[in-house]
């Protein structure tokens, strides 16, 4: 079994290290068309959570149903396809079961998936509020911590454990921040967003590696929406009005994302006209605050793009010289918008990063370091991710991060 999982996951990780880009410019380049809502666990064999003797995958499918009606109705243009529909399993396995729902994304070409479950805190019931994953491996299943997150979804992530195994997830994340990971950390900031502002309490984005993220082709979430484990939450996530009010916050964070993506790709915007898509304030990194939008540099960007005289010779000469540059950098963060250099969040980097630009909803990479070779640059990144834990080697061109 051990070997069969390990052939899968190679195959996977050779499919997106060769196709991925690819795949993420399709997703992207006619906006958001499929959208996939998946209601976790299912079935008699899968039921999920089980606590007052109401069981996570009715819930589940019970917001997963009326998010999918509402999408149906303000997103028309959406073509909104529901990995389950009813009480019903996907597979004998578990394993199968969670391959069987990335299926149903992949064959439906999906341009967004959003895997909806609820959390549980065993002999915790104060422990409360919504959370968001994306694929990544966080510094809690590097250090096996039990946590609650950990150990609600253990069944369901990827088996670190083996060697080889570990070393193809790892590649396999770092060409995600080229293709889905910036997408995904968008909408997940978004939904947390959203959580907020509809009165739930808004806990952190979290990386995990989930089986089913994992292997879906297109930009992935999983939600948990609240915790089983505590009475108050159990109560309202049970609810006829509890379930319609989630469906509400999640509608209302798709909706923001898809005008968000129309309006990256040029595509026309299925969200009503009396609506209209504003540019989400993403932050940079999972794990930090939202930084304050810095609009001094912005005017001052504009300023001296409207001001700045021809270059002299010698200044063109070396510009072209600098845009004909090619070599290797760690990228730390990436963000939709331009954020000074000497910021705080940089940490110990304040001052010597550099930005480039690149593809993808967050434009604007924050980098540091020149070297000639991979091999030059992955020797420093132990070092960088001590401050940051998913900084990764990019190839650059001038100033451009190259694909």
């Amino acid at each position: 079994m051990k070997r069969t999982v390990h052939c899968l996951l190679l195959v996977l990780t050779a499919v997106f290290v060769f196709a991925g880009n690819s795949f993420a410019r399709d997703n992207n380049e006619s906006g958001v068309r499929v959208i996939v809502i998946d209601a976790g666990h299912g079935g008699k064999a899968f039921p999920g959570a089980v606590y007052g003797g109401v069981k996570e995958k009715d819930i589940n499918l019970g917001v997963a149903l009326k998010l999918g009606a509402l999408l149906e109705k303000e997103l028309p243009h959406v073509k909104v396809v529901y990995t389950r529909k009813s009480d019903t399993a996907l597979g004998k396995t578990l394993n199968d079961d969670l391959t069987a729902r990335a299926n149903t994304a992949n064959k439906a070409g999906g341009d967004f998936f959003i895997s909806i479950h609820a959390n549980a805190a065993p002999g915790k019931p104060s422990v409360q509020g919504a959370e968001t994953i994306i694929m990544g491996e966080s510094e809690k299943e590097t250090r096996y911590n039990e946590s609650a997150l950990y150990n609600n979804n253990k069944d369901e992530l990827i088996d670190m454990s083996d060697e080889n195994t570990a070393a193809m997830v790892r590649a396999y994340i770092q060409n995600l921040q080229f293709t889905y990971g910036e997408y995904s950390e968008m909408m997940a900031r978004i939904m947390q967003s959203h959580y907020a502002k509809g009165g739930r309490n808004a806990r952190r984005v979290n990386r995990q590696l989930l089986k089913v993220l994992y292997a879906t082709d297109m930009p992935s979430v999983l939600t948990e929406l609240g915790f089983m484990t505590n009475p108050k939450e159990l109560a309202f996530m049970n609810s006829e009005k509890g379930q319609a009010h989630y469906a509400r916050i999640l509608c209302d964070a798709v909706k923001e994302y898809v005008g968000y993506i129309d309006k990256l790709s040029g595509a026309a915007s299925s969200v009503s006209d009396s609506e209209p898509a504003a540019e989400p304030s993403v932050p940079e990194a999972v794990e930090d605050d939202k930084p304050e939008e810095n609009s001094e540099e912005s005017a001052a960007k504009r300023t001296e793009r409207t001001t700045a005289k021809p270059a002299e010779p010698a200044r063109s000469e070396r510009a072209a010289k600098a845009a004909s540059k090619q070599g290797y950098t760690i990228q730390l963060l990436a963000s939709d918008k331009i954020v000074k250099t000497t910021d705080s969040q940089f940490k110990s980097y304040r001052g010597k990063v550099r930005r480039l630009s690149g593809g993808g909803a967050l434009k604007y990479k924050y980098c540091y370091g020149d070297y000639s070779s991979p091999a030059e640059a992955r020797r420093s990144l132990s070092e960088v991710r001590r401050s940051f834990k998913d900084a990764f080697v990019v190839r650059y061109e001038g100033d451009r991060i190259a694909k």
